[in-house]
């Protein structure tokens, strides 16, 4: 294998059977592929299988577009749903922000570093206090205003925008407004939202404050898939800090974002390197 060789990762989950593991394994080992990383789960009450396999095809077989082609049609013969994904793609990522940057600079500087397998097409905040900054990243900044009197034409300009930038990935980086059926469906693809606490617990607006009056020892952050159900979506990722009586809300707030921040970058790299699974309200989050 070459340093610049495609692997494919693969995604797959349907009913449990016997020999599955053995049966996809084989399918590549006699197309001369090379396993790079395979993992798999059993959900033993909905005995339902799930699998990521990575690996690179033969140099002398089919060019990997075929490839996957090829393979889907096998995971489909096994009555398999399967994702597929080339490690050479790079998604197009949207972020929507509104005035909090903290957790806005961790995926742009994600993606410098390489953290990050993606490319940051736009970003899209309800407010203009970010645009010079977005502007400083090198990348389109555009002010879409939104209130309760002109949130559907607010959205279709988003909507717009999204499909004008081809994204395959929307992030809501602390964006402080609530998406709605119309647009999600309107969208189409992945939504991925950060939540200032831990689910399913302080859900909706102020959650610091909730925390804070209820005298929580422990606070969190969530992130997860955007459903039309405000804070409900299947959980990717989090992460929790200790509290105690002495923390004051702005106490909570400053220890929260540090959380956030972290919470929304892994959610987004595991979902850019095809490790999220999501069957039901929930995930399987392959490591």
């Amino acid at each position: 294998m070459t340093a610049t060789q495609d692997t494919i990762t693969a995604l797959l989950s349907g009913p449990d059977q016997s020999g599955l593991v053995a049966k996809v394994s084989g399918w590549i080992f006699d197309r001369d592929g090379n396993i790079i990383h395979a993992d798999q789960h059993r959900d033993m009450e909905a005995e339902v299988f799930f699998q990521r396999i990575e690996w690179t095809p033969a140099p002398d077989g089919l060019d990997p577009v075929s490839e996957i082609a090829a393979f889907r049609d096998y995971a489909a013969s096994l009555n398999m749903n399967v994702e597929c994904k080339l490690s050479s793609e790079r998604s197009k990522v949207a972020v929507f922000v509104s005035k909090y940057d903290h957790c806005f600079h961790e995926l742009f500087l994600g993606q410098r570093s390489g953290e990050l397998n993606c490319e940051i097409v736009c970003v899209i905040s309800n407010h203009e206090d970010l645009a010079e900054v977005t502007k400083s990243y090198g990348v389109p900044f555009v002010h879409v205003p939104v209130s309760k009197a002109n949130k559907p034409q607010a959205e279709q300009k988003q909507l717009e925008l999204l499909r004008e930038y081809d994204v395959d990935l929307l992030v809501m980086a602390r964006y402080m407004q609530i998406l709605s059926d119309e647009f999600l469906c309107g969208f189409g693809k992945p939504v991925i939202n950060i939540h200032h606490s831990f689910l399913p617990a302080f859900a909706g607006g102020r959650p610091y404050h909730q925390a804070h009056n209820r005298g929580v020892k422990l606070i969190g952050a969530t992130a997860h898939y955007a459903t039309p159900v405000l804070d409900d979506g299947p959980i990717i990722q989090q992460d929790v800090d200790r509290v105690s009586h002495r923390h004051t809300v702005k106490d909570l707030v400053v220890r929260g974002r540090m959380l956030e921040r972290h919470v929304l970058a892994q959610a987004v790299r595991w979902h850019l390197e095809n490790r999220v699974l999501v069957y039901g309200r929930k995930t399987v989050v392959f490591d």
